[in-house]
């Protein structure tokens, strides 16, 4: 058997009452969650459990929210003696890939992704930044683009590279509206405009990187356990400062996933399993490479078909 990946989703996938089943069965999840709260001095579970969906989608709550959902359904799995040989996370799932592989406590993961989430809302007033997908197009001549968009004084970046033919943008409104508009005209198919409460993973964001520093600065990284793939570089990292360092970056770089994937691919990975709320990394690894054997662990059930067909029972 090749060797396994762990993925792990990011912000998007937040949904009521993620994680409740598993929270009523598994004494363990129910210790996770409790600490959470405690971190964070209110009840993350009430709100996971009940809503508001509103509410539970700001990016401050649905950050730690969604990282710790997904960090108990790893101890489950690990819980089943599955373990992984390469963790990666989109954006935010980087986190809950690095306390898998134990590079980071999970209460300081919490801590340190509630206030990402507050420096996120505030490195750019309401409105004024923007994201929109962009389908059916190369990646280079959509860089081109938003070069040429950016040199004219409204900035816009590639933010997510996830699977061919899917690339998200971000930046300025104006910016991100012009780049998507000359993106149609030279033969993208779609141009879908993100709800999303800022232009993350772009340059907009460098003022959020700057107090998240000071974050990093107060935690404690360590060497990872298991090799974690960085969104910034799609290349393996496990030396603590390079994480640090990568954390940052992050912030206002692209998320390299498709590149990230295809890393894996090329380390001898043949096995994914989405650990976390939703299924949009299976769905971008399938669109990456059809051949891979792609689980998704979500509930009780969907961790139980996995442990069973990983042990070919």
């Amino acid at each position: 058997m090749g060797k396994i990946a762990f993925v792990f989703p990011g912000q998007g996938s937040q949904i009521v009452g993620m994680g409740k089943d598993m929270y009523e069965q598994n004494e363990k999840v129910q210790q996770i969650f409790h600490s959470a709260d405690t971190t964070l001095d209110y009840s993350l579970s009430d709100l996971i459990f009940n809503g508001p969906q509103e509410k539970l989608t700001l990016t401050y709550h649905a950050q730690p929210a969604i990282l710790t959902v997904s960090y108990a359904l790893f101890e489950a799995l690990k819980g089943e003696g599955i373990s992984p040989d390469y963790t990666a996370g989109h954006s935010l799932g980087e986190y809950s890939a690095l306390v898998a592989s134990q590079a980071i406590d999970f209460k300081d993961a919490v801590h340190t992704v509630s206030k990402r989430g507050e420096f996120m809302e505030e490195a750019v007033p309401n409105g004024q930044g923007a994201m929109a997908a962009i389908l059916g197009m190369d990646r280079e001549i959509l860089a081109d683009i938003t070069e040429s968009v950016t040199k004219n004084g409204e900035p816009v970046q590639l933010a997510n590279i996830n699977c061919p033919g899917q690339i998200v943008i971000s930046g300025s409104a104006t910016g991100v509206e012009l780049a998507g508009k000359e993106a149609k005209e030279q033969g993208a198919k779609r141009a879908i405009s993100l709800d999303v409460s800022g232009p993350f993973h772009s340059v907009l964001m460098e003022p959020a990187a700057s107090k998240l520093q000071s974050v990093l600065d107060e935690i404690d990284v360590r060497d990872c356990r298991v090799p974690v793939i960085s969104n910034v570089t799609a290349q393996p990292v496990t030396a603590a400062n390079a994480i640090k360092e990568k954390l940052i970056e992050q912030l206002y770089s692209p998320v390299l996933w498709e590149d990230s994937v295809k890393t894996l691919l090329s380390l001898g990975v043949d096995t994914f399993i989405e650990v976390g709320p939703g299924k949009v990394l299976s769905g971008l690894i399938k669109k990456i490479d059809r051949s891979v054997t792609i689980y998704s662990v979500y509930d009780t059930e969907s961790l139980n078909k996995t442990v069973e067909a990983l042990r070919g029972e």
